[in-house]
């Protein structure tokens, strides 16, 4: 149970580092904005996409957020890597980062596993 717990907040804690502070540290950043757009969405997809992945990444770390909260909290940053790999495999092709997204995704179902094996009952 222990292990679980660790591995919990290991891999949640990734995903709070990368898509809240990261996000929140680097959203007006023009490199940012650039990445949006080379993908063929507006600026403002980037914006909307950003205040979402903070708010997800809170919602993930709060212990006290309701089971369900989270459950669509976890749907939705799985959409968005799906999302994200699919747009850049058809815009970019096979390049180094391609295969980011998956990672992530990997991390996103692990926290969902271990999230269910340690806290949902708890909630």
């Amino acid at each position: 149970m222990k292990n679980d717990i660790i591995t919990f907040w290991i891999t949640t804690g990734i995903i709070f580092l990368l898509f809240g502070v990261v996000t929140a540290l680097t959203a007006n950043m023009d490199i940012a904005k650039q990445s949006i757009t080379a993908l063929g969405y507006p600026e403002y997809f980037g914006t909307m996409l950003n205040a979402f992945k903070i708010i997800g990444a809170l919602v993930l770390i709060i212990p006290r957020i309701p089971p369900k909260v989270k459950e669509w909290t976890y749907a939705g940053f799985g959409i968005d890597f799906i999302s994200a790999f699919i747009s850049m495999w058809a815009v970019e092709g096979v390049c180094p980062h391609l295969f980011f997204p998956l990672v992530m995704l990997a991390i996103l179902v692990a926290s969902y596993v271990f999230y269910h094996r340690t806290y949902a009952l708890v909630e």
